[in-house]
């Protein structure tokens, strides 16, 4: 065998055997994180709860259905919002309207646009509508628990806090893409946002719910500051820090719905996540390469031959996963998908990492952009 080639696969087992030590140290922090306390419910007041919408799509009725079910002792505004007319969201919030006379719901239809991020526009447009000073709002797809606000509203009211988010877990639709799309939320985003949450080198503020107070909206520019960025999540938190405050990551997470339908679907939309991340953070984003043990014991074994020590390593590298999987599982009572499926997962995981190295343009919401080093974006 060639000299060249046995130190290439020695640094592919060697990188697999760190991702495996990696993963088996994620697992015990993803347990320590969500036995964590969460603080006591003081003041609860008056929330709005804002909801970009953008068409209709499996489960987005009972997704925001749990978003009306709240055990809450306060008022609960929820404001939904469209920016076409004849968008197919409208329909379901006339029906959850109609089934929930009591709450005040509140939908918006504005086609005003003030940036490249239409759901910013949205948001935008939205804002004028809320009514309370404790804003709360969160993707489409995101389906919570009955104490939902409690939870948030209380971190909300810490000293020092910000703004309030929380991971979440993927939930799988009828598909097996959408399962693998699940299985990667929860079995990879998850562990890995927890772990550098954990050691503070992460600055999560996660789509999934962003609670914050108007005042602190106004200070940051209001929404209309993020309007051309594509990580809006991560602007508005990194924004919010940068006035000294902290975003609280709650010990809970919410569920996210998985939709997509193809391989195609899923790449495109793991592909934007990964591109995004590297232009925001390139040296964290370099160094996930060994969140991926198991293709990189692969690619050694295949290098090496069927030699012990990278049999071995393999071996430990699924053992690794496994674990963590468990652990996940326990940790938030939420599973995904199977474990053998796990390998296809972990190798479809690899090719977005090393894809998203080649190019700065991602596609989402039907159109095409280009990300540059700030964080902004271009349609192209």
């Amino acid at each position: 065998m060639h000299l060249g080639v046995q130190i290439i696969g020695w640094i592919f087992v060697a990188l697999a055997v760190m991702g495996a030590a990696y993963t088996l140290l994620s697992a015990g922090i993803v347990g320590r994180f969500a036995a964590a306390h969460l603080p006591g419910a003081g003041e609860l007041p008056p929330v709005t709860l804002l909801k970009p919408l953008h068409f209709d799509s499996p489960g987005l009725e009972d997704d925001l259905d749990t978003f009306l079910n709240q055990d809450y002792p306060s008022p609960i505004q929820i404001v939904f919002g469209v920016q076409d007319p004849s968008d197919p969201a409208i329909a379901v919030v006339n029906h959850l309207k109609a089934r929930h006379p009591d709450i005040d719901i509140a939908l918006v239809i504005d086609q005003r646009r003030y940036g490249s991020n239409a759901k910013i526009c949205n948001l935008i447009n939205m804002a004028e509508h809320a009514r309370h000073g404790i804003l709360v709002l969160s993707d489409s797809d995101i389906a919570v628990p009955r104490d939902y606000l409690t939870k948030v509203v209380s971190a909300l009211s810490q000293p020092g806090t910000g703004a309030v988010t929380c991971p979440y877990t993927g939930h799988a639709g009828s598909r097996a893409w959408s399962t693998l799309a699940a299985m990667g939320t929860t079995y990879n985003f998850l562990p890995d946002m927890v772990f550098g949450t954990f050691w503070g080198i992460a600055d999560a503020c996660l789509g999934s719910t962003i609670a914050l107070t108007r005042t602190t909206l106004d200070n940051i520019g209001g929404f209309d500051a993020f309007s051309n960025y594509l990580a809006d999540d991560y602007e508005i938190g990194r924004a919010i820090r940068h006035r000294g405050q902290r975003i609280a990551v709650l010990p809970m997470a919410v569920s996210h719905r998985c939709t997509e339908q193809t391989l195609a679907d899923l790449f495109r939309h793991e592909l934007r996540w990964s591109r995004t991340v590297r232009v925001l953070r390139p040296w964290s984003h370099a160094g996930a390469v060994i969140s991926h043990p198991f293709p990189l014991a692969l690619a050694g074994l295949a290098l090496l031959g069927a030699h012990i020590v990278p049999l071995a390593v393999l071996a430990l590298s699924l053992l690794a996963r496994w674990t963590l999987k468990a652990q996940v599982e326990r940790a938030f009572a939420a599973g995904s998908g199977p474990a053998w499926l796990l390998p296809l997962r972990d190798t479809i995981s690899i090719a977005v990492f090393m894809a998203s190295f080649f190019g700065q343009k991602v596609a989402w919401r039907g159109s095409r952009f280009e990300v540059r080093a700030s964080g902004a974006m271009s349609q192209i």
